[in-house]
């Protein structure tokens, strides 16, 4: 299973928010390229990067500062916020990042998706962020009446490298990640799906290693607040 240390930026620092609001952000760090080598210092492979301001945009916002990272960091980014063309999706590859997360764009502009996934395989990833049950866009601003999991079903086929399921509601407040909701999905759907929202620490790792169809776990304040240890987390991810 995947550790994902997440680096959420805004204005070009290093932040955390409570249940997705921009008005509710904590700053950790103002140096988000030392951030993300520390993480790589501690054993990460992987990063998971928001461009928050581009999620509320619709476009990027703190590109430079995304490519600060990957140049620095020695492993793999997944990257998301406001990725909605495919301009956008091909930029991003070719500064190196890994993974695009596109979100809004796959209940707005699905055959973006599907083509992207088809050309870049192994690339794309696909968010399906949870409020009460359905589906949030515009940088979870706004809820949909569609279900994640029949958004979660039109992907199946696509060749997208995952899903990423997010509780909206636990986001940023150390409640534990939803096990229930997350492992419910990865039994609904073929695609691996990456657990996000509401990690508090080494127990949520624990609850998820093994089962199955959970690919990872990405993990945010818990880390920034002291309550996860980075390294114990990879160890007990990779037993």
């Amino acid at each position: 299973m995947i550790i994902f240390p997440a680096i959420d930026l805004k204005a070009g620092q290093v932040v955390r928010l409570a249940e997705g609001d921009m008005a509710r952000a904590t700053v950790y760090s103002d140096d988000p390229a030392a951030q993300a080598a520390a993480f790589g210092a501690q054993g990460a492979e992987w990063l998971h990067i928001v461009d928050l301001d581009g999620a509320f945009a619709g476009e990027s916002v703190n590109g430079q500062v995304v490519r600060r990272i990957v140049t620095g960091f020695s492993g793999c980014i997944q990257l998301g916020g406001g990725i909605r063309t495919r301009a956008a999706i091909e930029r991003w590859f070719d500064y190196g990042v890994v993974r695009a997360v596109i979100g809004t764009a796959a209940l707005t502009d699905p055959d973006l998706v599907r083509g992207a996934a088809r050309d870049f395989p192994g690339k794309i990833v696909v968010a399906v962020d949870a409020r009460d049950g359905m589906v949030a866009t515009q940088g979870w601003a706004d809820v949909s009446d569609v279900p994640v999991i029949d958004l979660a079903r039109r992907f199946e086929d696509a060749g997208v490298a995952a899903l990423l399921f997010t509780d909206i509601g636990r986001d940023g407040l150390l409640k534990g990640v939803n096990v229930e909701a997350t492992v419910a999905l990865a039994e609904a759907v073929s695609l691996p799906v990456i657990a996000s929202g509401g990690v508090a620490g080494i127990e949520d790792v624990r609850a998820l290693r093994g089962k199955p169809g959970i690919e990872g776990v990405i993990c945010g304040r818990a880390i920034y607040d002291g309550r996860l240890d980075l390294a114990a987390a990879l160890t007990e991810a990779r037993a």
